[in-house]
Order: structure tokens, then C-alpha cells, then sequence
């Protein structure tokens, strides 16, 4: 058992709540145990400049930022330059959410979304990307309804899931005290399908055998597709 009660291929208490601010095309306050982020979908109907004259297709990117009273310590506003931490954590969510969406079904629109931890114990991106995911979807649709998209760009959803090993065992959606204490840790990235959008894994510790990678991967796809049926 571990230390919140739960068993190790159990997920925390997961919840969406969408619409949760009133200016974004779509919100979604996430919340994975206690970690609480929010997450919102803004759009812009051009492409992004840096995109050639005669490229035709829309662009979906992200940001990410730890609020400072989201940490025991409070951590400070990343005014002027942003992090290698939060730089990677933003690549990250936006190269997950451009895996599920056919960018020449958006034309000339960039859509962004942000995800602002307000709470963090573990997770954050993973949660965040999940958030983005549904936050995405919801800005979709309000854009077919209005008819500033003619077709869905949507692919199929995608979500992500933290794992690793911790005092010698596979434990699924790892929170703050057992991420800071796994021997590997690892955010696997999804599709519905089942294809493989991100597997990042690091041992911390003493390097482990390739069937244990294996048994990562099983849970964390069975992790994956429980979140998903959540949506």
C-alpha cells in the first residue's frame, strides 16, 4: 500500500472541470490527486509568423508555468527568461497535442494553450497535457460551430501518465514524495490508438533491465486508457 492509500497500478482521484474561466474558447481545471492545473485554449486566426508564405497549415503550441505559491517554497515568476525545466515541459505538451490533430484542417490559426499549475505534487505535465488535450477539443468544436473551421482537425485524443519504480516497485502516477524517491522515472505519452507520442524514462539510480521497461510501458498504457475513457 502506498502512502495515500492507494495500489501501485492505481491512479490518483482524477477530475475535469471544463469551462472553468470565461474568456478562453475552452478551459479545463485538472485535478490528479493534488495537483490542480489549469488549462486554457486560446485562439488566433493567422499562422504563426516564422511559418513560410505558402504553408498552408495551422499550428497548435503551449506554455507552462508554475505559479509561485504552487510549491512549499514559493517559486519565483519566470519574468524574463523561462527555464530549462518549464522550456521543455512546453515543447513537451505542444508536440503531444500537434501528434493528435491534422495541422492542414486548421488553416492559418494558431491555437495555444497554456497550462498554469496552481497546485503541484507531481505530474504536472502529464496533467497538463491532458488538460490541453480537453481544453483543445472544446475550443474545436466552439470554432465548428462558429464556422471558423469547416472540418474537425482532431485525430483521436491523446493523454500522458507518470510512472517509475520506487522502493523496488512499478507504481502508476507517481505524486511529489514518490517522484523525488524513484529509482526510474518515467511520463509515457499516448494515443487512443495506442501509438506512441512520447516515452520519456530515466534511471536515477542503478540502471534497469529491459523487461522492467516493458512492465513500465504496460501500465502506463493501461493508465493512459482509463484517462481517457474519463473524457
Amino acid at each position: 500500500m502506498r502512502i495515500d492509500g492507494r495500489e501501485n497500478n492505481q491512479l490518483r482521484n482524477i477530475k475535469f472541470t471544463h469551462n472553468f474561466t470565461k474568456h478562453a474558447l475552452g478551459s479545463v481545471l485538472v485535478e490528479f490527486g493534488d495537483t490542480k492545473v489549469i488549462v486554457t485554449a486560446s485562439v488566433d486566426l493567422k499562422k504563426p509568423k516564422w511559418m513560410a508564405e505558402d504553408d498552408e497549415r495551422g499550428w497548435v503550441t503551449a506554455e507552462y508555468s508554475l505559479l509561485p505559491a504552487s510549491t512549499n517554497t514559493r517559486c519565483r515568476r519566470e519574468r524574463d527568461k523561462v527555464s530549462g525545466r518549464t522550456h521543455e515541459i512546453q515543447r513537451l505538451i505542444g508536440r503531444s497535442l500537434r501528434a493528435c490533430v491534422d495541422l492542414s484542417k486548421m488553416p492559418k490559426m494558431t491555437i495555444t494553450i497554456d497550462a498554469d499549475v496552481i497546485q503541484a505534487d507531481g505530474g504536472t505535465r502529464t496533467a497538463s497535457i491532458c488538460g490541453g488535450f480537453l481544453a483543445l477539443r472544446d475550443a474545436v468544436n466552439k470554432l465548428l460551430e462558429s464556422g471558423d473551421l469547416a472540418e474537425n482537425p482532431i485525430i483521436e485524443p491523446v493523454a500522458a501518465i507518470s510512472i517509475g519504480i520506487v522502493d523496488g516497485e512499478i507504481k502508476l502516477d507517481l505524486n511529489y514524495e514518490e517522484d523525488s524517491h524513484a529509482r526510474v522515472d518515467s511520463n509515457v505519452v499516448l494515443t487512443k490508438s495506442g501509438k506512441i507520442v512520447d516515452f520519456q524514462t530515466t534511471s536515477e539510480g542503478e540502471p534497469y533491465e529491459y523487461e522492467k521497461m516493458l512492465e513500465l510501458f504496460a501500465l502506463a498504457k493501461s493508465g493512459v486508457d482509463k484517462i481517457i475513457e474519463m473524457y
